[in-house]
C-alpha cells in the first residue's frame, strides 16, 4: 500500500492507482473532462482539467494519469492548480461556440458547469474567424457538432477500448484535429452500430442523441430501473420529464459496466407510443371494442369457470411471459396451479433455452449459467458457439472483445461468420446442426493428447469412462467431414481450449435451438468438465438468455413440470409444500409445453388460452399451423402492451402497463436479481400485470392482497430456495446473484466452486445425430435463423422506434454469392423461399458471411417470415422446436 497526503489529509491507497484515484478515494473533487475509470490511464490526460500541484514539482500534472507515490504531497486546490484549471478552460473557450442559452446539452454540460464554478466567462484566446462545421445528422439516433467538440477523446476511447467498434478516431495533427470516421466518412457509412456509449460520455454538446420532446436536464427526473430488452441486464437511468420519458443513460451497474447497445440507449419510444393498448377489448361480431375492467372480468371469469366445470382444469393453459417480472411470472403460474387447478404453464423459454435448464440440471444439477457477465475479462480462453453474441447480448460481446484485445484467445465456431469471427485466433465455420459433432471432436483430440484434467476428474465427476469411449468415435478426420471443417482447425481449437487456464465456454440459440439440443447443451458440459473448467472464475458453462426476464420466468416456476425454484410438480413433497404455502390442492401431473398446448387448442382439449406478453404468433414455429389453431380457439385472453399478432386472434384483450410503469425485479442471464422501478403512471387504462393477476385471482374466489410486488418478492423467496435472501432492501443498490438462500447470504457469482449442485459431475456424452430435417433435391437448402442487433424478439416494441424500423423494416434472407448466382440472384432481388411447411417472399441479401448452399433469415419478422418455414421437430427431452435447421428451396421471384 502506498501512503500520501492530498490537501493536508492522509490517504492510503494500493500500488499502481492514480494520484485522482487517491482523491477520489478520500472524497476529494477533482473536476475531469477526458477521465472515465474504464479506459487506459495511460492514454488519458488530454483536457488537462484534473490539474495539481506536488510538493517539489516545478509544474503542475494531470491527477488522472499521475502514479501515487509513497510519501507524496498534493494540493488540488491552490492558487496555481485555480489558475491552471482557469487557463484550460479559456482555450476551451476559444474554439467553443458561445450558444449556452440555446444549447440542447445545456445542464448536462460539464464545460459548463466548470466555467460556472471558476468564473470564466468567456476567452482571451477567441477567433472570431474560426470555421463553422456542418452538423452530422446521418445517423439514426444522435447527430454529431464538430464545432462543440473539444477533443477530450472520450468518446473515442469509448469507441475503441469498451464498445471495440473502432467507428470513430482522431484524425489530423495540432489546430486541425477533430473526431472523424474513417476517411472523414459520415457517420452513416462508418462501422458505428449506434449503441450510444459515445453519445453518454461527451462532456458537451458535440454528441447529442436525437430529440422528439424538447427539454432541459434540470427539469427531468431519473429513475434507475433494468433495461427490458435482452438478458444481460444493463443498468440504466430514464429521463422523465411529465409523463414521458425523454431520454436513457446508461448506468453503471455490475452487469453492464456503464454501457448499453442501440436498443438500451434508443428503444425506448415503445413506452409512450400511440399505439400502446389503453382499455380493455372484447372481441364483438368479429370486431373489438372497448369495454371496461369490470365487463372484460367477467367475460374472463364467466368462461374460465364454464371450461373448468365442463372439461376440467387441465382445458385451460397459459402462456407466462420473459418479459414480464419475477412477481408477474409467480403470480402467473400461482394463478394457474392454484387457482385453475392446472400444470398447463409455460413460456417462450421452451423456444430457446429448455434444452439449457434439461441438460445442465442433469449433468451439474443446476440449468443456468455457472459465471458472470464481465469475468470474459479474466478469461485467457474464450469458445463463443451457437451464440451471434455482439448482436443478441452486446455488451457481453463487447466484454468478450475487450478480452480479446487484453490478450484472450478466442474460437468462435458457427455457421455464419460473425463479427467475432473476424477477430478470432480460429474460425470454424461449422455445418448447422453438427454441434454435438464439433464437441466430441473436441473432446477426441484433447483426450487423445492427454490433455483433460485428470486430477479434476478424479475429483469432482462421474461417468468419464463412458465418456472416453463414445470419444473413440469421433476423430477429427470424422468430424471435419460432418461438420465442413478443416480437421487441423478442429485440432487447433482444441489444443488451445485445454491448454487455456481460465477457458470460458458461450453460447446460445445455436446450441439449444435443435432435435439434439439438449445432448447440445450436455456435450458443452462435457467437454467444460473435461478440462477442469467448472466451478472456476472466468471460465464455466455460460448459456446467453435471449431476453430480458426468460431466466426469472424459469425460475419462477413458468414451467409445465416445476414449480418455483425448480422443485418438481411430480415430487410428493414439493406438492405438499406448495399446498401448505398456496392454500389449495394441486395438481400432481406435469402439464403441457407451448407446442403441445397450441396442439391441444386446434384439437379442442384446450377450450381456454390465457397468453400474458407472449407472442406465438410469430415466435413459434410453422405459423401456418399456429395460426391455424388460434382461429379455431373456443376462448383466447390476450394481454399485452400493444395489440401483437397473437392478440389479433383474442376475445378479449387486457392493457398491461410496460417496464417503465410498474415495479418489481428481471433476473438476468448471470443470475443476477435486479429492481425494475416504477417511473411513470401506467398509460390509459391499462395496469400492470401483478395487478390485473391479483384483481383475477380475487375475481376467481382465491384471496390475493398484494399492495406492492415487494410483498410478492417475499412471499417468492419464502417458496424458492435460491431466492430465499432476496429482498428489495438487499437489492435496492446492487442485484444478487441466485443462489442466495438467506438474509446473509452475499450472493453467488461463480456456481459450482466446491462441488456440483448435484454433487459430482455428470460426463453425459451423446453420439452425433442428423437434424430431424436434411437437404434432399426439392429442398436443398439449408436455412438456420437468428436475432439481429436492431430488432428484439417479434418486433412488438422495436418495430415502434422510427430509427430501428427504418433501418430494418422487412425480413430478409442471406444468401451466398455462389448460390446467388446459380440462382441468378442479385443483392436485393426479391426471392422465393419455401419449405415442406410453405412458403414467403422476401429480399435476398448476398454475402459471404454464409456459406454455398447454407442460407439465414432473422426470425423478429410476421410479415413473409421465418417460422412460415421452420419445421415443428422437438427434442425429445426438452420439446424444443427445431428452429435453427429447416431444408428449403429458393427461386427469384
Amino acid at each position: 500500500m502506498i501512503k500520501l497526503t492530498i490537501d493536508n489529509q492522509q490517504v492510503e491507497v494500493e500500488k499502481g492507482a492514480t494520484v485522482l484515484d487517491a482523491a477520489r478515494k478520500a472524497g476529494i473533487e477533482i473536476p475531469t473532462l477526458c477521465h472515465d475509470p474504464r479506459l487506459e490511464t495511460s492514454l488519458g490526460g488530454a483536457c488537462r482539467m484534473c490539474l495539481v500541484e506536488v510538493q517539489g514539482a516545478r509544474t503542475l500534472s494531470p491527477s488522472c494519469t499521475m502514479p501515487a507515490t509513497d510519501g507524496m504531497v498534493v494540493s488540488t486546490k491552490s492558487e496555481r492548480v485555480v489558475q491552471g484549471r482557469k487557463v484550460v478552460l479559456d482555450l476551451l473557450w476559444s474554439r467553443h461556440p458561445h450558444d449556452c442559452l440555446t444549447c440542447s446539452a445545456a445542464g448536462n454540460c460539464k464545460l459548463q458547469d466548470y466555467s460556472f464554478e471558476y468564473g470564466v466567462k468567456g476567452s482571451r484566446f477567441e477567433n472570431p474567424e474560426e470555421e463553422e462545421f456542418p452538423l452530422d445528422y446521418s445517423n439514426k439516433f444522435y447527430y454529431f457538432d464538430r464545432n462543440k467538440c473539444i477533443l477530450c477523446g472520450k468518446c473515442t476511447r469509448v469507441c475503441n477500448e469498451l464498445q471495440q467498434t473502432h467507428a470513430i478516431g482522431m484524425s489530423e495533427r495540432g489546430f486541425e484535429t477533430h473526431v472523424t470516421p474513417p476517411f472523414d466518412d459520415p457517420l452513416a457509412q462508418s462501422k458505428c452500430v449506434s449503441c450510444g456509449n459515445c453519445v453518454s460520455v461527451c462532456p458537451t454538446g458535440a454528441l447529442v442523441a436525437k430529440k422528439t420532446d424538447r427539454f432541459r436536464y434540470w427539469d427531468v427526473r431519473k429513475v434507475r430501473t433494468t433495461c427490458s430488452f435482452c438478458g444481460v441486464g444493463c443498468q440504466m437511468e430514464l429521463l422523465i420529464k411529465g409523463d414521458k420519458i425523454v431520454e436513457v443513460q446508461p448506468y453503471d451497474g455490475a452487469a453492464n459496466n456503464n454501457m448499453l447497445c442501440v436498443k438500451g440507449k434508443f428503444g425506448y419510444k415503445f413506452v409512450n407510443h400511440p399505439d400502446r393498448l389503453k382499455t380493455p377489448l372484447i372481441k364483438r361480431d368479429g370486431k373489438f371494442e372497448q369495454a371496461t375492467w369490470d365487463e372484460a372480468y367477467d367475460l374472463i371469469v364467466s368462461k374460465l369457470k364454464e371450461a373448468i366445470d365442463d372439461h376440467g382444469p387441465d382445458s385451460v393453459a397459459g402462456f407466462s411471459s420473459a418479459r414480464c417480472t419475477n412477481e408477474e411470472n409467480y403470480l402467473f403460474q400461482k394463478f394457474l396451479r392454484a387457482v385453475v387447478g392446472t400444470n398447463n404453464v409455460d413460456h417462450c423459454a421452451r423456444l430457446c433455452h429448455a434444452s439449457t435448464v434439461a441438460g445442465l440440471a442433469t449433468t451439474l444439477g443446476s440449468g443456468a449459467m455457472t459465471n458472470s457477465n464481465r469475468e470474459a475479462l479474466k478469461s485467457d480462453v474464450i469458445l463463443v458457439s451457437g451464440s451471434n453474441t455482439t448482436e443478441a447480448h452486446p455488451v457481453i460481446g463487447a466484454h468478450i472483445q475487450q478480452a480479446k484485445e487484453k490478450g484472450a484467445k478466442l474460437i468462435v465456431a458457427e455457421p455464419r461468420e460473425i463479427e467475432l469471427a473476424k477477430e478470432a485466433d480460429i474460425f470454424l465455420q461449422i455445418k448447422p446442426g453438427t454441434n454435438v459433432a464439433f464437441f466430441n471432436g473436441m473432446m477426441h483430440v484433447i483426450i487423445k493428447e492427454g490433455l483433460q484434467d485428470k486430477e479434476y476428474i478424479a475429483a469432482r465427476t462421474e461417468n468419464y469412462e463412458e465418456l472416453e469411449k463414445i470419444m473413440e468415435s469421433y476423430p477429427p478426420e470424422k468430424v471435419a467431414e460432418i461438420c465442413g471443417i478443416d480437421a487441423e482447425d478442429l485440432i487447433a481449437a482444441a489444443k488451445m481450449y485445454a491448454e487455456g487456464e481460465r477457458a470460458a465456454i458461450y453460447y446460445s440459440m445455436g446450441v439449444t435451438q435443435h432435435s439434439t439440443g439438449t445432448q447440445g447443451v450436455m456435450s458443452v458440459s462435457n467437454l467444460a468438465l473435461l478440462c477442469g473448467n467448472i466451478g472456476k472464475e472466468g471460465a464455466g458453462v455460460n448459456p446467453l438468455r435471449g431476453q430480458n426476464n426468460v431466466q426469472g420466468a424459469c425460475d419462477m416456476g413458468a414451467l409445465p413440470g416445476d414449480y418455483p425454484g425448480y422443485q418438481k410438480v411430480i415430487n410428493p413433497e414439493a406438492q405438499a409444500k406448495f399446498e401448505k404455502a398456496w392454500g389449495r390442492s394441486l395438481n400432481n401431473k406435469a402439464g403441457l409445453t407451448i407446442t403441445e398446448v397450441v396442439n391441444g387448442v386446434e384439437d379442442g382439449s384446450i377450450q381456454f388460452l390465457y397468453v400474458m406478453g407472449e407472442n406465438p404468433a410469430v415466435s413459434d414455429p410453422d405459423t401456418t399451423h399456429v395460426e391455424a389453431a388460434l382461429k379455431k380457439a373456443n376462448f383466447i385472453v390476450a394481454q399485452d402492451i400493444f395489440m401483437s399478432e397473437t392478440a389479433e386472434f383474442a376475445d378479449v384483450v387486457l392493457p398491461a402497463g410496460s417496464f417503465a410503469e410498474k415495479d418489481g425485479t428481471f433476473t438476468n442471464t448471470e443470475r443476477r436479481i435486479q429492481r425494475v422501478r416504477q417511473a411513470l403512471k401506467p398509460i390509459g387504462e391499462s395496469k400492470p400485470d401483478w395487478v390485473i393477476l391479483t384483481e383475477l385471482m380475487n375475481k376467481m374466489g382465491y384471496e390475493a392482497s398484494y399492495s406492492h410486488p415487494s410483498e410478492i418478492m417475499d412471499e417468492m423467496a419464502s417458496v424458492t430456495p435460491q431466492y430465499g435472501g432476496i429482498s428489495y432492501d438487499r437489492i435496492d443498490e446492487e442485484g444478487l446473484q441466485w443462489p442466495c438462500p438467506t438474509k446473509e447470504h452475499p450472493g453467488t457469482p461463480v456456481l459450482h466452486t466446491e462441488t456440483m449442485s448435484r454433487g459430482l459431475g455428470l460426463f453425459k456424452p451423446a453420439d452425433y445425430i442428423e437434424s430431424a430435417e436434411t437437404p434432399d433435391k426439392d429442398y436443398p437448402y439449408i436455412m438456420t435463423t437468428g436475432r439481429i442487433l436492431y430488432h428484439y424478439h417479434t418486433r412488438t416494441m422495436t418495430k415502434r422506434v422510427k430509427g430501428i424500423d427504418v433501418m430494418f423494416p422487412e425480413s430478409y434472407i442471406e444468401i451466398n454469392p455462389i448460390t446467388a448466382s446459380r440462382l441468378d440472384l442479385a443483392d436485393g432481388d426479391k426471392v422465393k423461399v419455401a419449405s415442406r411447411r410453405g412458403d414467403i417472399v422476401t429480399t435476398a441479401k448476398v454475402t459471404d458471411k454464409v456459406v454455398e448452399d447454407v442460407v439465414f433469415m432473422p426470425f423478429h419478422f410476421y410479415e413473409n417470415g421465418a417460422n412460415r418455414l421452420t419445421g415443428t421437430a422437438l427434442d425429445p427431452t426438452a420439446k424444443i422446436p427445431e428452429l435453427k435447421v429447416s431444408a428449403v428451396r429458393l427461386e427469384k421471384a
